[in-house]
């Protein structure tokens, strides 16, 4: 199969537009006018190329080409189309339009497949705009509750069922049927780190979605002053915080990888340069890809923060607000995609995924199996974002190769 560099120099840009800030950035968050014009031009560009398009009842767009001897099985692929604010031009939107320069090749080389070729531009995953992350693929699988969005607004104050209507979408009254003939999923997507740019490889096979906790901890001592209060009176919440840090981060680095542990937002009270902080509010975010381990570690710290905290007469209020499972691709595709690589003599690896993607919704419900492509310095969610064009040309054609595995062979 040729190579897609001239199709992408061509696309990447057009689509890019959409939402385009001068800094080379991309604002494009759900159902907003830039939104809406992105998957209008899109719906109208698949169409001219054949593709029968349509949206669903809550905007993702689909493209598809008829199976000709099983129609019902549906292989799909796609990522979302919505972006994080002032982000790149790759992160999601390219996972999009490289399922649509596949199909499209294939359509153009092999005719029509066995099985329906499908591909997606799944309507949001961010989270960038209202406080609800993968409306767009949960939809599909009929795990989005319209409850839990029917009452949320943006920073704005527009609510999220105004923001839809003005699309011309309405919210159900109760979540939607999931679709039954899906019998795979493939996603695309820039790695987002820099493990493959490192290695000096093109692909990165995905083997799992890692699993992460997340807690909001609160301690407690004494505000007092800072110069008439001795240091062996004080009830010090940042003194506590910095051994509970440097404790978890030294006991994460003794695990090593793939754990990985963040301490993302610290808001020391009062905050101010004269008083002993008697409040201070942490997050910790912690990621792996065994649930087990996952488990057991986190159950470390959180014994570990509470000795500390006996230890200086600190109250502590430790809250686990997310606890998501690791999400492992289907080992059948991962083979698959590995054989392919192999007799296309292309430098791949396996790896996890340390960030969350619609694949981890996908995964549980339908054979599900995840493409990474290296990221330049491992930048993402900024207008740096980049990726060398051939290996964003090698991703679409791996992709491509694995979806005339999967549509057109018996």
């Amino acid at each position: 199969m040729t190579s897609f560099q001239s199709d992408i120099e061509e696309t990447l840009p057009w689509l890019s537009s959409f939402g385009a800030a001068p800094d080379g950035g991309i604002t494009r968050l759900l159902y907003s006018p830039q939104w809406l014009e992105a998957q209008q031009q899109f719906k109208s560009r698949m169409q001219q190329d054949g593709l029968q398009t349509r949206f669903d009842e809550v905007g993702n767009l689909y493209g598809r080409i008829n199976g000709t001897r099983y129609p019902e099985e549906v292989i799909l692929s796609g990522s979302h189309i919505d972006s994080v604010v002032n982000g790149g031009n790759l992160d999601g939107q390219f996972g999009a339009l490289a399922a649509w320069l596949a199909i499209r090749r294939l359509y153009k080389t092999y005719g029509a497949p066995l099985r329906t070729l499908e591909m997606v531009a799944l309507a949001e995953e961010e989270g960038s705009r209202f406080p609800y992350v993968f409306w767009g693929s949960k939809n599909i699988f009929g795990q989005a509750d319209p409850e839990d969005v029917r009452h949320i607004a943006d920073a704005k104050g527009i609510p999220f069922t105004q923001a839809m209507s003005e699309c011309g979408f309405t919210l159900a009254a109760a979540p939607l049927k999931p679709r039954a003939d899906i019998k795979t999923f493939v996603e695309l997507h820039i790695e987002q780190g820099r493990i493959l740019e490192t290695h000096q490889q093109e692909i990165g096979v995905v083997t799992a979605i890692v699993g992460q906790r997340r807690y909001t901890v609160m301690l407690s001592g004494e505000s007092n002053h800072a110069g008439s209060t001795p240091m062996s009176y004080r009830r010090d919440t940042v003194h506590a915080f910095s051994r509970i840090c440097c404790e978890s981060i030294a006991k994460a680095q003794a695990m090593g990888d793939p754990l990985v542990l963040t301490f993302g937002k610290v808001e020391p009270q009062p905050n101010t340069v004269n008083v002993v902080p008697g409040k201070t509010c942490f997050t910790i975010d912690c990621r792996h890809t065994d649930a087990a381990l996952l488990k057991a570690f986190t159950g470390e710290l959180e014994a570990d923060m509470r000795r500390i905290c006996d230890e200086m007469n600190i109250g502590i209020d430790i809250d686990l607000w997310m606890d998501e499972a690791p999400v492992p691709m289907d080992t059948h595709l991962v083979d698959k995609l590995e054989t392919i690589c192999q007799s296309e003599k292309l430098n791949y690896r396996l790896m996890h995924s340390g960030a969350g993607h619609d694949s981890q919704i996908f995964a549980p419900q339908v054979p599900t199996c995840l493409i990474f492509m290296p990221s330049i310095g491992g930048i993402s969610h900024n207008p740096a974002e980049a990726t060398h064009i051939k290996d964003l040309a090698a991703g679409v054609k791996t992709l491509a190769l694995m979806l005339y595995e999967l549509a057109y062979k018996e």
